[in-house]
């Protein structure tokens, strides 16, 4: 009787062996056609490939999570897809200096959108100047306010902002808030339940805790940005938190940038926050109280004196891991591949692709100067590690680094030229240009170019040498290079 009970545990135990095992060819064979048919990049589909036969049931399993991506899909189900197509020239184009007119044209092939003249654009440092001007901003609407934020703290200054968006909803005017489902605070989110609970209209983009769902770690809106009554805007680095409040003297400073702007381009950051409200919360927003129509169009496109607010040319571009895929990547690009005088940047992360590490070193040994401005230290410590071991090949061929001293910067500009600028939320890594939901703002502008200008070379003082790299002990440079494997999630 003994025995035949230890035959029928062997018994079962083999039959339940060979299902987890046809189970797991069955799922590594689905996942690699699925791979073969969605993946672009052969390394990325190498490699989930190789986990999906080295491991086919947890392989499949962290696929379903991270390696899928169900946005477009989802995009597809709404209205008004994340990406709808947009004018492709203005009546009458504004301009461009020749040396600028093929950027030009390929950023207007990418975005679908027009470059426009007539807006004015003002340079905020830090909250303290961004967010009086932003709360006066909203103390002032009629008609609409449209805020996106990846964070919104439940601290002074959210309290600040809470209370001017309530306000303003009391006092007539439409809003809506779009707070990220992770930077928010992930499962607590108290800023969002207060506006609720004022009567807000407010949502959380990508949140669910369900993987069929969306793809609650991976993917983001980065996006900052304010509208008020169609007219103002306010976008940059800037997420609304005391830490950003440097005046206050807060344990963890970050000093950013922001912009203020008015004029024609305002429409087109307005179309960009209604479709990631209808990508979020379903809803469509159209109507003079959201994007009021122009005294004349022909006339602000064609840099004349109707509805003009400044002097300055400027164009919006989104990217997401919907049908915007990698459009500010490839802007960089161009942008890059043409300069021909000097690239400036900072960003608080700097991890760029294989692809942009190559058009930086190729700007920089045909002798463009090519000027890369990072954190001494960010607020990231595996981001620094995994920096130190990327960044060899841009030092060998002449790019210069500069480390900037505490407190940390956030700012995420780009100047070609002395004339054309490029602001906004996204940072120089693989997840802003690849998996996050980006906004950033073309500018033409030598005036502001040379503002900018000046912010950077004051944070151009310490360099960091490729002495500093090979000077690394064994186990630091070995800690560096692993974390760098992570590099698209980091």
């Amino acid at each position: 009787m003994e025995e035949a009970f230890h035959r029928w545990i062997a018994a079962s135990g083999s039959i339940r062996s060979n299902v987890l095992m046809g189970i797991g060819l069955a799922s590594a064979l689905l996942l690699t056609i699925h791979v073969l048919l969605h993946k672009r990049e052969v390394g990325t589909a190498i490699g989930w490939i190789g986990l999906a036969w080295l491991a086919p049931l947890s392989g499949s399993a962290l696929y379903l999570l991270f390696g899928i991506n169900r946005v477009t899909r989802r995009a597809r189900q709404l209205a008004v897809p994340p990406s709808a197509p947009a004018q492709t020239e203005p009546p009458q184009a504004p301009t461009i200096a020749p040396a600028f007119r093929a950027l030009d044209h390929a950023v207007r092939h990418i975005t679908r959108l027009p470059l426009v003249a007539g807006n004015a654009v003002r340079l905020l440092r830090n909250g303290d100047e961004a967010y009086p001007a932003m709360l006066d901003a909203i103390g002032r609407a009629q008609r609409s306010v449209a805020l996106s934020s990846y964070i919104f703290r439940n601290d002074r200054t959210g309290a600040a902002f809470f209370d001017a968006l309530v306000a303003a909803k009391a006092r007539g005017a439409e809003v809506r808030v779009l707070i990220d489902g992770i930077g928010g605070g992930y499962f607590r989110h108290p800023i969002y339940r207060r506006l609720r609970g004022a009567g807000v209209p407010a949502a959380l983009f990508m949140h669910s805790a369900l993987p069929w769902r969306m793809p609650f770690l991976n993917l983001r809106t980065h996006t900052k940005l304010l509208i008020v009554d169609g007219a103002t805007a306010f976008t940059g680095g800037i997420n609304i938190a005391d830490e950003n409040r440097v005046g206050w003297h807060p344990p963890n400073p970050v000093r950013d940038t922001h912009f203020r702007i008015e004029g024609p381009v305002v429409r087109q950051l307005a179309g960009a926050f209604a479709r990631s409200w209808m990508f979020a919360a379903g809803e469509d927003l159209h109507g003079d109280r959201w994007q009021p129509a122009p005294a004349s169009d022909s006339t602000a496109l064609a840099g004349g004196t109707a509805a003009l607010a400044g002097g300055t040319m400027a164009r919006v571009v989104t990217s997401g891991p919907d049908a915007d895929i990698e459009k500010i990547e490839h802007v960089v690009l161009h942008a890059l591949n043409g300069a021909q005088r000097s690239i400036r940047l900072v960003t608080p992360y700097f991890l760029p692709s294989e692809v942009l590490t190559i058009a930086l070193l190729l700007a920089a040994t045909r002798g463009v100067g090519v000027d890369v401005i990072i954190p001494r230290a960010s607020n990231h410590r595996f981001v620094d590690w995994a920096t130190r071991a990327h960044v060899g090949p841009l030092l060998d061929h002449g790019v210069r680094i500069w480390l900037n001293d505490p407190p940390f910067e956030h700012s995420k500009m780009l100047v070609v030229d002395e004339t054309w600028c490029f602001v906004g939320s996204a940072n120089w890594d693989m997840r802003s240009f690849r998996l996050n939901f980006e906004l950033n703002l073309e500018l033409y502008d030598p005036a502001l170019a040379t503002e900018l200008g000046r912010s950077m070379q004051a944070k151009m003082t310490t360099r960091l040498e490729c002495a500093e790299l090979t000077g690394r002990s064994l186990p630091v440079r070995l800690r560096d290079a692993s974390v760098r494997l992570l590099l698209p999630y980091l």
